[in-house]
């Protein structure tokens, strides 16, 4: 049986793509770059991948916004794909500026194509923030932290736009899978350790399938030895693990 093959699906203007991809072949992973245009162009469909990261960077030069036009494009040109990668209950991840492309699309946290019920605006500080971040494991259903509940991962982060909002009247709060926290564990409103002003601390979240998820901090950026923690490779190893079963 050949190995499961994870899709890192980028646009122009994506930088984290190929960090990406190595941290899940460290994970004894395998996986994959896809650029956006030959999805569009049929020359490779979303069904052919067993899961899908959506890295960070500043796909289209975050024109229109963090992740828009991404987002935008998947859900006006590939909804039947997106919907049915869903319906299979394959795993995805958004990293950063994936994320936002993910929260943008409406696949969270409500799995619903072209229905954006969270978006992620400006950080407080009004300005780009590039630091070291802890995060709080919350024991919120999630297949990327599974047995992690509890623990405290460090991971840098970087961007412009990381504060949550909830943006439909009346809508379910988002499961919260990662918070950002201080040296005790506590979760955190205080910056810099909260680097956007996130209420809650609130720094990554999941859909209802535990599947989907979604976070500003970068974990391919805390996956080798020369990096100064290695536990983002925790997610990844997550990865692995469940596409073996």
């Amino acid at each position: 049986m050949s190995q499961a093959i994870t899709a890192i699906l980028y646009a122009p203007g994506t930088n984290c793509h190929e960090e990406t991809a190595a941290a899940i072949e460290l994970a004894r992973g395998k996986a994959e770059l896809v650029l956006l245009r030959d999805l569009l162009d049929g020359r490779t469909r979303l069904s052919h991948f067993q899961a899908v990261v959506v890295p960070g960077g500043f796909s289209y030069g975050d024109h229109l916004g963090a992740g828009r036009i991404f987002a935008t494009t998947l859900v006006a040109q590939l909804r039947d794909q997106l919907v049915e990668f869903l319906a299979a209950h394959k795993p995805m991840l958004g990293v950063c500026n994936g994320f936002q492309v993910l929260t943008e699309a409406g696949i969270l946290p409500g799995r619903a194509p072209g229905q954006r019920s969270v978006a992620l605006i400006e950080n407080q500080s009004a300005r780009f923030e590039d630091r070291k971040v802890r995060l709080l494991v919350s024991d919120e259903k999630c297949m990327w932290t599974e047995g992690l509940a509890g623990q405290i991962l460090d991971m840098p982060s970087a961007h412009a736009e990381g504060r949550p909002l909830i943006c439909e009247a009346g809508a379910t709060p988002p499961a919260v899978v990662f918070r950002y926290c201080d040296e005790q564990g506590h979760c955190t409103m205080e910056y810099p350790c909260n680097p956007n002003g996130a209420p809650d601390g609130v720094a990554g979240i999941t859909d209802e399938t535990g599947l989907v998820l979604g976070l500003m901090p970068h974990p391919e950026r805390a996956s080798l030895p020369a990096h100064y923690s290695q536990d983002g490779l925790k997610l990844f190893r997550k990865l692995v693990l469940w596409l073996k079963h």
